[in-house]
């Protein structure tokens, strides 16, 4: 592994790094997440077209930069430093590799170039509050979390036409704006269970949706209330929606194995996102003790004050240190790494959030105050890819830590 970026993956994160600093302040971020798409579309261009973001770890064949995670990782820092509402989780991190992955030549074709511009936006629809365990990241994902059958979850069935869609997924990020839902589905009842992922393409242009983001074509999306607005949530109802299978008919395809790579992958991209918006507010927490005075003098010449930022650094440096290890580990094949990156970077983010109100004192605890932004930020991230602990258990049992077994290396 080389520990130095190149000079283009350091020219990636100072023109980000520039961008958001003038065109999103925490100002702008409460603007945006309060417009209907949850995210500004101008910054959201810019980033795409001119950054080229959204295909910036998928080939040029199909309109992408051909870069590798690590640059996304290094992109999601930047947007993590100011917590930027944009659909580039959704799209580029869960959906487009999937669709890489697993899609046709005709779908990838069709859809990878649309993506790569910015013109279209992608969602992972999964059932429930499945989308961990559907990733992989806390739990096997070879079971029945997409319905395995019984009533609940989303199921597929297969017409003379295609395929139609019945079912339900919660937590879907970015799913009231995507013009691409990738559903995952169980089809075959009990005598051969399984699930596949189906395209639903620009289900908002189909029929005349209303304000809840419903249309003729069966499918309803209401955009939920979350405690972090910057990472929107949708509730997603497919009544008998016409679908096209993920890649090509009567092709074996491993979904689980696709959607465990793009999890670790994924991990990887939220752990440096995480680490990010961590330097931040202990940066700005920094800034705020060296100017606030009692008894006379600042509050950051205080001793007691000086170690608890200490512990901060040291904590928001492991866990930057294990996010670039996972993203270039992750490029470079190596599995079930992101999940534990990811644990490291949420609770460094937890952490630093959580002292960043206190020691902000009584303005910190305001909710007017950015501080709360990331402290919401932590919370949030913590029930949609956690818990900590969880992730911590799933990549233990993984490597047979405590099982008694031999252990892998």
């Amino acid at each position: 592994m080389d520990a130095t970026f190149t000079a283009e993956q350091e020219e990636i994160r100072r023109t980000l790094r520039e961008l958001l600093l003038k065109r999103c302040g925490p100002e702008e971020v409460r603007t945006a997440v309060r417009t209907e798409g949850g995210y500004d579309p101008a910054l959201w261009e810019t980033l795409a077209q001119q950054l080229g973001l959204p295909g910036l770890a998928f080939p040029e064949a199909y309109g992408g930069v051909g870069c590798s995670v690590t640059e996304l990782a290094l992109a999601g820092e930047e947007l993590g430093r100011s917590l930027a509402p944009s659909p580039l989780l959704a799209t580029a991190v869960l959906g487009a590799p999937l669709l890489l992955a697993l899609g046709s030549e005709d779908q990838r074709a069709a859809l990878l170039p649309r993506i790569a511009s910015g013109e279209l936006t992608a969602a992972l629809a999964v059932p429930g509050a499945s989308l961990t365990t559907a990733l992989g990241l806390t739990g096997d994902n070879r079971g029945d979390w997409a319905g395995g059958g019984r009533a609940g979850g989303v199921q597929a069935r297969r017409t003379d036409g295609g395929w139609r869609l019945y079912g339900q997924a919660d937590q879907v990020l970015d799913g009231h704006s995507a013009g691409l839902l990738l559903v995952a589905a169980h089809t075959g009842g009990f005598a051969r269970s399984r699930t596949l992922l189906f395209l639903v393409r620009d289900p908002l242009v189909q029929g005349s949706p209303g304000r809840d983001g419903s249309g003729s074509a069966g499918v309803t999306r209401v955009r939920l209330t979350s405690l972090d607005e910057t990472r929107s949530q949708a509730r997603v109802q497919l009544r008998d929606v016409e679908a096209e299978l993920l890649g090509e008919e009567g092709e074996p395809r491993d979904v689980a194995g696709a959607l465990a790579s793009v999890g670790d992958s994924a991990a990887a991209v939220l752990a440096a996102e995480a680490v990010g918006a961590a330097d931040r507010v202990l940066e700005r927490t920094v800034e705020y003790v060296k100017q606030r005075e009692q008894f006379g003098r600042a509050i950051g010449s205080f001793q007691a004050v000086k170690h608890r930022l200490a512990d901060l650094y040291v904590q928001v440096q492991a866990a930057r240190s294990a996010a670039y290890y996972a993203a270039w580990a992750t490029g470079a094949g190596e599995e079930r790494v992101g999940g534990l990156a990811l644990a490291q970077a949420l609770e460094a983010l937890r952490i630093t959030s959580s002292e960043a109100v206190q020691l902000h004192g009584g303005i910190g605890f305001t909710w007017e105050h950015e501080a709360h932004l990331y402290f919401k930020r932590a919370a949030g991230d913590e029930l949609l890819f956690g818990p900590v602990h969880r992730l911590r258990e799933h990549a233990a049992d993984a490597a047979r830590l405590f099982g008694g077994g031999e252990v892998a290396v």
